[in-house]
């Protein structure tokens, strides 16, 4: 995956960003023997190699983690406002590894974790719609009907949702609750939020408990890898 040449040297821990700038200003940099002078130039820095004042930069290894991203946490490597991000639970992690696509900050449930750029571009491209699966809780008796009719797309700020499976797992009457699963393919932002409010249906609780083949097998805060043949068969949805 191709990014800018200073962002590629600073990530690679030679420099800052702004020094980077300097070297490729000064000819200091060579993209397979060729020396490269334009701050706008982009490289792939497994594919291509990239020399530094003589130094070649290493890729760093790829890294694929199934993670549970808790309630009360930013899908996000920072927060200006000082709240917990999923990266506060990879403290042992070397590498530079991101979320790939979002769980709003209430939301919890599975959410892959890498620094592979070119699997998160086939993850989330809305062309290749990843099927998602979520268990919803909302306030009210939610019916088959409305459920029926709300697969069908429902208007929100940002258009008309894409057709969706809704199943009613039960309701509490003493709680007034309703236990929902719901099966998406886009994933716009507070999607399902969205849907349920624009039928008065506050949710109460949202959890992601599948994402294509994969399923949630590890509790609150925690995280696995991936294996190589699960890593293979994300890589074969684009296909």
């Amino acid at each position: 995956m191709k990014e800018r040449l200073q962002k590629i040297i600073s990530h690679a821990g030679v420099c800052s960003r702004r020094k980077a700038e300097e070297l490729i200003l000064a000819g200091k940099v060579k993209v397979n023997g060729v020396v490269v002078r334009e701050l706008g130039s982009e490289a792939d820095v497994r594919k291509d190699r990239i020399e530094v004042s003589e130094r070649v930069i290493r890729p760093e290894p790829l890294k694929y983690f199934l993670f549970h991203k808790p309630d009360g946490v930013i899908t996000s490597v920072s927060d200006p406002a000082g709240r917990r991000t999923v990266m506060d639970y990879f403290p042992r992690v070397r590498e530079r590894i991101f979320p790939v696509g979002r769980l709003d900050y209430h939301s919890e449930g599975l959410l892959i974790m890498t620094n592979d750029g070119n699997l998160d571009f086939i993850l989330t491209h809305p062309s290749h719609e990843v099927e998602k699966e979520y268990e919803v809780v909302v306030r009210g008796k939610y019916s088959d009907s409305l459920a029926r009719k709300m697969e069908k797309g429902v208007k929100i700020d940002s258009g008309v949702t894409a057709p969706c499976e809704i199943v009613v797992e039960s309701y509490d009457k003493e709680k007034n609750k309703t236990y929902l699963r719901m099966i998406l393919h886009e994933g716009k932002n507070r999607e399902i939020r969205k849907m349920m409010e624009a039928y008065h249906y506050p949710v109460f609780g949202l959890k992601r408990i599948r994402y294509s083949f994969l399923c949630l097998d590890v509790g609150r805060g925690e995280y696995r890898r991936l294996t190589s043949a699960e890593v293979k068969k994300l890589y074969d949805l684009h296909k």
